[in-house]
């Protein structure tokens, strides 16, 4: 392909020769000899950098300097650098994949753990799958190259197995329509949805706005199945938006369920004891990846062997440490909190502590509706809470805000929810491991903010 053809297939300009493209798509960090880079934006000293490296082109919507001037590497300057990547992992599939069989998973919350556990059955089943979701990177990155790159050097999988961020932004701007175009560029056999809930305030602003971006995902299918939950009335809804596309459901009242274990149809596929974690949410998207391998035609004791053995990614509902029982989730959302709390309760040991990390650098609105969830599902439950704003461990990007914190703590001043504000995070885990007993449960609940906290108590249990 010359550059003069993949900028018109990426609505981009050209500056630069019209030279021959014969490597992949990547990042500036990933790129080799003859490749393509694609950045949001890019400097002069990203161009150099290009330049040593002898990329065949850059692809980028914002250059700053005089990057666009300095005609050492071919530009392609476009308007929406989502566009670009879309055109870049479907040029990848057909070109290093053709024959895989193809899976999307989106949705507000557990679509990382869903896409993990597909990925972990098929694979203990015997076949090869590549995911852009691992247990060591944990990344979500269609709205840049990285999974280009992976699929080019994936060496032909039978399967891939794409999580899609249900709505992405730049600049505060949403980049409208990813989780649909994504999803058209694989051409996947099947769409998995997980829940449509609020989340990305400000890029959103309604439920209607995030069920619109989710179900791209389903209205992408050229044919297929789209494994819908039946338990989410928004998800319910996307069964009649394309006709090409053939629901299944999982969930209450479905052929694949959770009633004291999991069941497809009338057969207990895994008791109780056998699941990794019993949290409601972990069950729900156990039910999606059961209920997603039944569709790919999976043998029942395939997938049964495949949740026995399967190991949850960090922070999903994950045990810390025994005594106390300290349980760490990555609950950032309201309906994440919610449920988190449930599961919490459902399984209590003891009294329950709260350890709550604000989300920082995210605006007034997403930490009013957790603070909410959080002060609706603690209100009788007799819990102990801290809330933090980890000031000592998070970045610039993750700084809480004043206002942020006063419109958190106002949320649970005005729901009578009494609680200690603990500037840090090492501090408030100290605070909590000094006052709990051994036979009480600790839930620590937040998205960056409490990245750090196993790390954290490790140090603590080791000096103390």
């Amino acid at each position: 392909m010359r550059l003069g053809e993949l900028a018109e297939k990426v609505s981009g300009k050209l500056i630069g020769d019209d030279a021959e493209f014969r490597g992949r798509f990547t990042t500036l960090g990933g790129a080799r000899e003859g490749d393509v880079v694609i950045r949001h934006w890019i400097d002069d000293k990203g161009v150099k950098i290009a330049s040593e490296k002898g990329v065949s082109a850059i692809i980028t919507q914002y250059p700053r300097g005089e990057a666009s001037e300095l005609h050492e590497v071919p530009l392609i300057l476009v308007d929406r650098i989502e566009v670009a990547n879309a055109f870049a992992l479907s040029w990848s599939v057909k070109n290093f994949a053709p024959s895989s069989r193809r899976v999307i998973v989106t949705g507000t919350n557990g679509k990382s753990t869903t896409t993990h556990m597909i990925t972990h059955i098929l694979r203990e089943s015997g076949r090869s799958a590549y995911t852009n979701t691992d247990s060591r990177s944990e990344f979500n990155t269609l709205i840049d190259p990285v999974v280009s790159q992976q699929i080019s050097e994936s060496g032909s999988p039978e399967f891939l197995i794409i999580e899609v961020s249900e709505v992405q932004g730049w600049l505060g701007r949403v980049m409208r329509d990813h989780a649909y175009m994504m999803a058209s560029a694989v051409e996947p056999e099947m769409a998995v949805i997980t829940n449509v809930a609020m989340d990305h305030i400000g890029l959103v602003d309604s439920l209607d706005d995030v069920f619109r971006e989710v179900s791209g995902a389903v209205r992408a299918l050229k044919e297929g199945v789209a494994v819908l939950n039946a338990d989410d009335p928004k998800v319910r809804e996307m069964a009649d938006i394309n006709p090409h596309a053939r629901a299944v459901f999982y969930g209450s009242g479905t052929e694949v369920r959770y009633d004291e274990g999991i069941y497809c149809r009338d057969e207990l596929l895994v008791s109780p004891h056998e699941l990794p974690l019993r949290g409601e949410h972990f069950i729900q998207n156990t039910l999606a990846a059961v209920a997603a391998c039944r569709g790919l035609r999976l043998s029942l004791d395939d997938i049964r062997d495949g949740v026995r053995t399967y190991r949850p990614l960090k922070r999903r509902f994950s045990v810390l440490m025994e005594k106390p029982l300290v349980i760490d989730d990555f609950a950032h959302n309201p309906d994440g909190i919610r449920s988190t709390v449930r599961s919490a309760l459902k399984t209590l040991k003891g009294r329950l502590w709260v350890v709550n990390a604000i989300r920082g650098s995210r605006g007034e609105e997403i930490n009013l509706l957790n603070a909410g969830a959080l002060a609706e599902s603690l209100k009788g439950a007799g819990a102990e809470l801290i809330v933090t704003a980890s000031s000592d461990l998070v970045d610039r990007q993750n700084t809480v805000l004043e206002n942020e914190r006063r419109a958190f703590l106002g949320v649970l001043e005005d729901n009578g929810i009494e609680y200690k504000y603990i500037e840090t995070l090492r501090e408030s885990l100290k605070t909590v491991l000094d006052a709990a007993s051994p036979s009480d449960t600790v839930l620590l609940l937040g998205a960056q903010g409490m990245d750090p906290a196993s790390k954290v108590l490790k140090e603590i249990m080791g000096n103390s």
